[in-house]
């Protein structure tokens, strides 16, 4: 029997239509293992009946494997549903898992009856050599596959790491696979037709936080200019981008690296939102500000999570707070927005660390009043998902109650809304109930007295309205119990930068 030369890539839904961007990480693996395998990708976002969809497939053609893209939080539920309706209904089909769950999570991950494999971090050669193993039908060639774990005789192996390619950043993506690609541009306060993509892969820094450091360990890649380039006409041409978000985990490198890709995007003139760092971006030159400008970057989520430079060195962070401040002002100065994402109640002195940083958030929008502020609860990676060598600096994790904190040893587990909110970073055990309602209540007054930019649904009016109310408080910082601006808030809609897409 000839083996199957089509595959079957799934992202689960994890957000809204109105929310959707494509698809990057089966778009990429479609990409990448071509032409040796035909890919069909169905995308949960974009398909209400998804899990339907998917099981069409798996009763109406021979596959080789289906593999399945699995983020944190809300996503993991989706994931085990189809997966769960997959194994079901084709009980020898493998299944694979890959993205950033799993890779931080394997044994969880395979601690299922329906996850056969998991592909950890960049997966495009590890997903390749997986095929050819399983189409070869040699189960001794799966250990020589790099960046796989899977189980061997109820056992979970954990084959040795592979590192990042540069072959496979920005890739030609096939587009069309999505069936109309040209719906995933979408109105935001960039343009009417916004989408996303990513150019580089990967951070050169190791906050101990991040799931993408831990994924990666301080590898990154840098795309081509000339692919870069290639990727936006088609993106302007074919799909009718007027604006681009780019999802890469950490846009602003090193200069040098940079100045090539800058001059791409100054050539094309679309406004754009990224990432980036406050060292990074202040190290750069007047002439690559000038590209900046030029390029038309609005906006820049800029990871402040502290005014305490001691908590940054702990988190190995490489940032300071005056940096924050400094970078603050230098966005203004060149019309950039930048977006600083902040982590408050850290299990080190939560309610203590918490009112600091929210004087701290005070001050910076002082110093820029059209700063964008998000504000995350600090929950840090379980000790198991970060590299051997930075467990040795980690404090133990304990709840309220001074008991070490237990994470879940199963998808299913992690579905729980304790710890999709844990993911999200919205809540954490070592939370009381009024620190909870603290930090709700600042966000609230802070959101009210200052409506984020990205809100292009609210009418202008009731923003307004809403700062007006809001003043007295923020001004007395009167943050407690702010009834009538929940009331506002909820009526009104105010769109959440934290759950919207951009």
């Amino acid at each position: 029997m000839i083996p199957s030369r089509q595959v079957l890539l799934i992202n689960p839904r994890i957000t809204s239509q109105r929310n959707a961007r494509f698809p990057l990480s089966i778009m990429n693996i479609a990409a990448a293992i071509e032409p040796d395998y035909r890919s069909v990708l169905v995308d949960g976002n974009m398909d209400g009946a998804a899990v339907d969809t998917a099981l069409r497939m798996v009763r109406d053609e021979t596959l080789a494997a289906v593999g399945v893209t699995v983020m944190g939080g809300p996503q993991v539920a989706t994931a085990i549903e189809v997966s769960r309706a997959i194994r079901d209904a084709a009980p020898g089909l493998p299944i694979v898992w890959g993205g950033y769950f799993p890779s931080l999570y394997p044994d969880v991950a395979l601690n299922s009856d329906y996850v056969d494999f998991v592909v950890r971090g960049q997966g495009e050669d590890t997903f390749q050599g997986l095929l050819t193993s399983l189409g070869a039908n040699d189960p001794a060639s799966l250990s020589a596959v790099a960046g796989l774990s899977w189980r061997h005789d109820e056992t979970v192996v954990h084959n040795t790491g592979r590192p990042l390619s540069r072959s496979h950043i920005a890739p030609t993506l096939r587009y069309e696979l999505l069936g109309n690609p040209q719906a995933y541009a979408v109105k935001t306060f960039l343009g009417n037709r916004t989408v996303g993509h990513q150019a580089a892969l990967g951070c050169r820094f190791r906050c101990t936080f991040c799931g993408v450091a831990a994924m990666f360990e301080g590898a990154t890649m840098l795309p081509p200019a000339e692919r870069l380039d290639r990727e936006l006409l088609f993106l302007k041409n074919r799909i009718g981008a007027d604006s681009i978000q780019f999802y890469d985990h950490n846009f602003f490198d090193r200069e040098e690296d940079m100045v090539p890709i800058l001059e791409v995007l100054a050539r094309h003139e679309l406004p754009w939102w990224c990432y980036a760092r406050s060292d990074a971006l202040l190290k750069l030159s007047p002439e690559s500000w000038k590209l900046i400008r030029k390029s038309r970057l609005r906006m820049a989520y800029i990871g402040a999570e502290t005014p305490n430079d001691s908590l940054l060195r702990s988190i190995r962070k490489g940032t300071r707070s005056d940096q924050t401040l400094a970078v603050t002002e230098l966005c203004r100065e060149h019309g950039v927005i930048p977006e600083l994402s902040f982590m408050v109640a850290p299990p080190e002195d939560p309610e203590g660390e918490t009112e600091k940083i929210f004087d701290f958030i005070r001050q910076t929008k002082r110093v820029n009043p059209d700063a964008e502020i998000i504000v995350y609860v600090n929950t840090p990676l379980p000790p198991s998902s970060v590299p051997r060598a930075d467990r040795l600096n980690l404090a133990p994790l304990v709840d309220i109650d001074g008991q070490a904190v237990q994470f879940p040893t199963t998808p299913e587990g992690w579905t729980a809304k304790a710890w999709v909110d844990y993911a999200c970073h919205a809540d954490a055990p070592w939370l009381t109930d009024r620190l909870r309602r603290r930090i709700r209540d600042f966000v609230t007054v802070l959101r009210c007295r200052y409506p984020t930019v990205q809100d292009t649904r609210s009418p202008a009016w009731a923003k307004a309205a809403l700062r007006g109310l809001a003043s007295w408080r923020y001004e007395r910082r009167h943050y407690d119990h702010p009834w009538e601006l929940t009331a506002s808030h909820r009526l009104i809609g105010l769109v959440d930068p934290r759950v919207s897409s951009i």
